[in-house]
């Protein structure tokens, strides 16, 4: 009876021995991994600067297993177990919703799954610039974890109700995706991205005291501010060389627009940027051709900012049918009222040239 007694103590003790450790060994797996220790040379040489850790940006679609982050979040030294991720998860049946989230090595698994249930995702700051098409916005979108795809994003470019709804009369928002610092979520619904940025276009037009009564008429100054972007360089130039574009249009001239080509060259058939245009591609059966066609083209070329706009809707009256770069560095052009003026300074241009001036 004493000898069963005896065992039983041994037996229950290494029990409790166990379930301690177990214990331990569980929540110690959660605990954070501290960071390495700087030696002291690196140490004496961030002494004076400070330097703030950056977070790990964990990436969570909808539908990525809780293993798969599990196993990310170990790879990456965030956690010292994926398995004891997985186990609690299942423990606590946590559902992760989709999104971007800051990871800091100083976060413990319990912090982790706090963030993951949450759902406080990153705003993502993007930056589009004045000029870009609508296919080069969607790269970017996509680049930035704004939108899951690319095609998506350009099939709701050409999304005919949306279209109707703002009263644009053309097949695309081209034109009206407004360049602008913008604070996204991630893996956002690409509609509701490019009412985000067709919101901002009709809010900006506004504050420029740009009509939208007349969306025709408002059309035809979308495409042409998506030539006069793609032509500028100097803010100051945009409104001068609006005006010799509008100059053209009065007197059914072609407007002879480079920027036009480019896009055909690159948008619509989907060719590297060019080193230079040749006399082949002005031929381009297209009515996109500006070479080719008087008139404005069928539709913009890029979606033009503000500096753009402005000028396209109001050009200055001016007596100038031609331009041309005359400083590449600045991107300053030379404006003509003849094209034996135009043709001039081109003479002039090429012997500075010949001259290594």
């Amino acid at each position: 009876m004493k000898l069963f007694f005896r065992l039983s103590i041994i037996i229950l003790s290494i029990l409790v021995v166990g379930i301690i450790a177990i214990t331990f060994i569980y929540f110690y797996l959660q605990t954070p991994i501290p960071a390495n220790k700087i030696a002291a040379t690196e140490l004496a040489e961030q002494s004076a600067v400070k330097q703030e850790e950056k977070p790990y940006i964990l990436k969570v679609p909808a539908g990525k297993e809780i293993s798969a982050v599990a196993f990310e979040l170990e790879e990456k030294g965030l956690i010292r177990s994926a398995d004891i991720f997985y186990l609690k998860a299942r423990l606590e049946k946590l559902e992760i919703k989709a999104g971007r989230y800051s990871i800091k090595s100083t976060m413990n698994m319990s912090d982790i799954f706090a963030l993951l249930k949450s759902g406080k995702q990153d705003h993502i700051s993007v930056s589009i610039p004045e000029g870009l098409t609508a296919s080069k916005i969607a790269k970017l979108l996509f680049d930035s974890d704004v939108i899951l795809s690319k095609e998506d994003f350009l099939k709701e470019v050409s999304n005919s109700e949306l279209l109707q709804k703002y009263k644009i009369p053309a097949s695309s928002f081209e034109g009206y995706l407004f360049p602008d610092t913008y604070y996204f979520n991630p893996s956002m619904n690409p509609k509701e991205v490019i009412v985000k940025l067709v919101d901002n276009f009709f809010a900006k037009i506004d504050s420029l005291e740009i009509s939208a009564e007349d969306m025709e008429k408002l059309h035809k100054t979308v495409i042409l501010a998506s030539i006069v972007e793609r032509e500028y360089s100097r803010e100051e130039e945009a409104p001068l060389i609006a005006s010799v574009f509008q100059n053209r249009l009065n007197h059914h001239i072609g407007l002879e627009s480079c920027a036009t080509i480019l896009y055909i060259l690159t948008e619509i058939e989907g060719r590297p940027h060019p080193e230079r245009i040749t006399y082949e591609d002005l031929k381009i059966n297209s009515l996109y051709n500006t070479y080719k066609w008087a008139g404005l083209p069928v539709g913009p070329i890029s979606n033009p900012g503000a500096i753009a706009l402005k000028a396209a809707s109001n050009p200055p009256k001016t007596n100038y049918y031609y331009f041309r770069v005359v400083d590449e560095s600045s991107g300053k052009h030379h404006f003509s009222t003849s094209l034996e003026e135009h043709a001039k300074t081109g003479r002039e241009l090429n012997i500075k040239a010949a001259a290594g001036k």
